[in-house]
């Protein structure tokens, strides 16, 4: 009897003293969240980051919510320039993607995306996002939205482009990654044409705000001011990051294209260089491969040519997608 008790007692002893006895397992923890705000007129972007904010879900682990401009029957309405409801998700979100175009939206809908361009957390740009906001130039208050803000955001505001020659017919814009760069944005990314026409941002008196790092450039296959280029020229970036100092009440990681639009998308070049930058403002450039990440084919997505009007009505948002609980998708 004694000897039972000798062989028991440490075997119990080594179960209530053992820091690796088997329990419930650790919760994994929540995924980055990524808020995308789609308002804009032109370019589809109600059709364009809910593709991007999918693949991010599906292939990146990261949780999105995608925003709209809705009329007053809820459905999505890229004309309705005052009205963008669920803003306030943004007080907990991990990073925001805007793509908006001449917005003037009630103080509750803009004070969440102003009070996060302040916050540090990293902020992503598309386009027309130079001119996110238009406000009447007397509202004191508001009026610095237009220009400002927007420049001492992504770098740069409206000026011009070199225009859009039969929209959507053939490619306006021949995009080159920078040469010698070894930026994880740029990797796997090789030079491709793009439908969007060049916007103007730098040169002849022009420069970016800061001190931004260029990824890629733009020249213009065909151009409103081919006979201003001294003025206008002909090549100007397409794509720039900026890492900002914690202190500065700036976005701690900035990255910004004025690429953006619809058709842009079925290039694979074009999507590696922006779910790239997605990835690496979200702080995940450690999951960027030499090669680049894997770009899923998206044959099925036909979205409409940009232009005003051009938007599929009555449509209803889709707001959120989570990653699957399985894991990330590898498909090609």
């Amino acid at each position: 009897m004694i000897t039972a008790l000798i062989v028991i007692l440490p075997a119990v002893f080594l179960l209530q003293a053992s820091p690796h006895a088997a329990g419930p397992p650790a919760p994994e923890p929540e995924p980055p969240h990524v808020v995308f705000i789609a308002g804009d007129e032109e370019y589809r972007s109600e059709e364009s980051l809910p593709l991007l904010a999918s693949i991010l879900a599906q292939d990146h682990g990261v949780r999105t919510t995608v925003l709209y401009s809705l009329d007053a029957e809820g459905h999505i309405d890229p004309n309705a320039l005052d009205n963008i409801p669920g803003t306030d998700v943004l007080a907990t979100a991990d990073m925001l993607v805007l793509f908006t175009r001449f917005r003037a939206l009630p103080n509750e809908q803009l004070a969440p995306i102003l009070e996060f361009a302040k916050t540090g957390r990293p902020v992503v740009g598309f386009r027309t996002a130079t001119h996110a906001f238009r406000y009447p130039e007397d509202d004191l208050e508001h009026a610095p939205l237009n220009d400002a803000w927007p420049r001492q955001l992504f770098g740069q505001r409206w000026i011009t482009h070199h225009g859009h020659f039969d929209d959507g017919k053939l490619p306006l814009t021949r995009v080159e990654p920078a040469k010698n760069s070894t930026h994880p944005i740029l990797r796997g990314v090789t030079p491709f044409d793009a439908y969007s026409w060049l916007y103007h941002v730098e040169g002849g008196g022009d420069s970016l705000s800061g001190e931004p790092t260029p990824l890629a450039s733009g020249t213009t296959l065909k151009s409103y001011h081919a006979a201003r280029h001294d003025r206008f020229p002909a090549s100007n970036p397409v794509a720039w990051i900026y890492e900002n100092d914690p202190t500065s009440g700036r976005p701690s990681r900035v990255f910004f294209t004025t690429l953006g639009h619809p058709y842009d998308f079925r290039s694979k070049s074009c999507r590696r260089l922006i779910l790239q930058g997605l990835l690496w403002a979200l702080g995940q450039e450690a999951t960027i491969p030499a090669a680049g990440i894997t770009i899923r084919p998206t044959d099925d997505w036909r979205p409409p040519n940009s232009g005003i009007g051009n938007f599929r009505p009555k449509q209803s948002p889709k707001l959120d997608a989570r990653p699957p609980q399985s894991g990330h998708s590898t498909l090609e």
